[in-house]
């Protein structure tokens, strides 16, 4: 099941340039609510709230629950602007679930036993991550927070792909539905970058003097 997280908020009436600059100057955020039946809807959120919800993975993949007055709607978040340079939020979007409707969203990869793998226990391989997070669909209740791959077999030359994600119960990757060139890699693990040749330095370190000695004769 998925995990669900509250965040209180309270309706906006005024709207506008103006209207979001105070709101933000009295330390909110500006958002809105939008999808389902129901008509897109303007609320405003404490900003220190929203600010400490962003800092955990789950803001950006769970179902949310926005609490209007004990009026909750499950939502997922669609989009956040950020300020330029400051550690502001800007403004939010969520858009309303169906408990009976599937959802398209992108949720965070996680790697364990990456290190003790015999991949990652080699001094000359590199493990590389092709993708840190993946798009689902699935029910609103299936949706997991993060989908986990366990790496712990991994040796040299292994490659990871999509279709090799163990996937949660009701979760699907619809990239997977567009044919096998779109079965990419997730996790690469390789030989490091080989250093050049004995040889090949001794040889640059000779082309050196003999280019030197050539324009000392012009």
């Amino acid at each position: 099941m998925a995990t669900t997280h509250e965040i209180k908020v309270q309706r906006r009436e005024d709207e506008g340039k103006g209207a979001s600059r105070r709101l933000r100057l009295a330390g909110n955020v500006p958002a809105v609510v939008y999808g389902g039946d129901l008509k897109p809807v303007s609320i405003e959120l404490s900003h220190n709230d929203v600010w400490l919800a962003s800092q955990h993975e789950w803001f950006y993949a769970s179902i949310l629950d926005l609490s209007l007055n004990g009026d909750v709607q499950k939502v997922l978040l669609r989009d956040m602007q950020r300020h330029p340079f400051k550690q502001q939020i800007m403004h939010l979007d969520f858009q309303r679930v169906n408990a009976n409707e599937a959802i398209r969203t992108a949720v965070p990869l996680h790697f364990v036993n990456e290190d003790t793998s015999p991949a990652g226990k080699a001094v000359d391989v590199v493990i590389t991550h092709e993708l840190n997070e993946v798009t689902i669909t699935c029910l609103p209740g299936d949706l997991p927070e993060f989908i986990e791959i366990d790496l712990g077999a991994m040796v040299v030359g292994d490659i990871v792909h999509l279709s090799q994600i163990k996937l949660p119960k009701g979760v699907e990757i619809p990239e997977l539905a567009l044919g096998a060139d779109h079965d990419v890699a997730v996790v690469v693990a390789k030989h490091g970058r080989v250093e050049a040749e004995p040889e090949e330095t001794e040889e640059a370190a000779a082309d050196v003097p003999a280019t030197k000695a050539a324009k000392d004769d012009e």
